[in-house]
């Protein structure tokens, strides 16, 4: 189950309160899921019920209790603990953890992408993302127009990647003709036009929704002394609004450098499958006998987060989350195989299938950021 999943299962105990006539408030568009803070119980929390309180007319802490029973045993929920003012925290049961590992198994890289079948047809909502039944017309592309500096073409880019991996059709144009089409392949940058928009083109003659214009703060300097992958890093890992950090920092080899940790978790991800075949060992999800909540719900959140990214233009949501995978897999990874006289087991197995699983978020997610995720550091 994916944190969209539960969100989902939460708002209808919602609604199946307030059909039983035990909440009278509108219910919620949607409801917020969060892994717990430090020292929280469960997979998730939700703080729905004091969302809801005030409209209600009730103390959080009975909504809360309202929605609890309704919630245990639903779509994999095991149990439900009320917490601090009326926070709902959610524990899932064990083959919830298992399909989740099948389903990024079976995914692979496009764990978390919306697939498109081949020659379906759709129409894209306001967002640009497909809704509502199959249409006749093939959907119109959805346009993204940058400057022509580095970092707004790279932003770009992955804007349009993330969006193209929720099947959406994009088309990128970059409004300055002075830009070279060699520098955009430098920098791995997939640019449909350039010049003023609408000039020397019929492809911008109709469109799903007016123009997208991405214009991040430019940097000061030349990221290309860092190289591709880190340059696109140090480009996309800050909020659009903030400055750029051109410095080594970014190709130190330690802990330090949030890139570093990203790839060398992917790397060591595929280190442990590569000693566990040659112990004989091939995964297979399943229980894994120790902690691993913290990896699973950044795995379960991955789906939400490209989405997210996507919605709001903003590959940044991508980098930080792929960092949280990172420091969730690499204290698991170090319990994955046998140790000392430690005889293979089951949950090796399982272990093994959780790493795969990890490292398939990992290189998917750098994928769509246009970075390397190499097997070996």
């Amino acid at each position: 189950m994916t944190s969209v999943d539960l969100s989902r299962t939460v708002l209808r105990a919602v609604r199946r309160a307030v059909d039983d006539g035990e909440l009278r408030v509108e219910p919620p568009e949607r409801v917020v899921v969060t892994t717990p803070g430090g020292g929280g119980w469960g997979d998730y929390a939700t703080n729905v019920a004091l969302q809801l309180a005030r409209p209600a007319g009730q103390p959080a802490l009975r909504v809360a209790e309202i929605l609890r029973p309704r919630l245990i045993g639903l779509d994999g929920i095991d149990d439900v603990l009320v917490t601090g003012p009326g926070f709902l925290n959610i524990r899932l049961r064990d083959t919830v953890s298992v399909d989740l590992v099948h389903d990024i198994l079976r995914r692979g890289t496009r764990y978390g992408f919306v697939d498109v079948p081949q020659g379906s047809q759709g129409s894209q909502g306001s967002q640009g993302f497909r809704s509502g039944p199959p249409a006749s017309p093939a959907p119109l592309p959805l346009p993204l127009h940058s400057p022509g500096d580095v970092r707004s073409l790279v932003v770009m880019d992955v804007v349009a990647r993330l969006l193209r991996a929720q099947g959406v059709v994009v088309l990128t144009w970059c409004l300055d003709s002075s830009v070279a089409p060699s520098f955009a392949d430098q920098w791995g940058v997939r640019v449909d036009g350039y010049g003023a928009a609408g000039s020397d083109t019929s492809d911008l003659d109709a469109l799903s929704s007016p123009p997208c214009s991405l214009q991040p703060r430019p940097c000061s300097g030349d990221p290309l002394f860092l190289g591709i992958d880190a340059g696109r890093w140090a480009l996309l890992h800050p909020a659009p609004h903030d400055a750029v950090r051109l410095t080594g920092d970014h190709l130190v080899q330690r802990e330090s450098n949030p890139l570093f940790r990203v790839r060398y978790a992917h790397a060591r991800a595929r280190a442990v499958l590569r000693n566990g075949s040659e112990l004989g060992l091939a995964p297979r999800p399943g229980a894994t006998g120790v902690a691993d909540a913290a990896l699973l719900a950044v795995l379960a959140d991955h789906p939400r987060v490209l989405r997210r990214a996507a919605e709001t233009r903003a590959p940044d949501r991508l980098t930080r989350h792929l960092v949280a995978v990172a420091d969730a897999a690499l204290p698991f990874l170090v319990t994955v195989l046998p140790r000392g006289d430690e005889k293979p087991s089951a949950a090796h197995r399982a272990r093994l299938a959780l790493a795969e699983a990890a490292g398939a978020v990992l290189a998917g997610g750098l994928s769509l950021l246009g970075i390397d995720a190499p097997d070996h550091l």
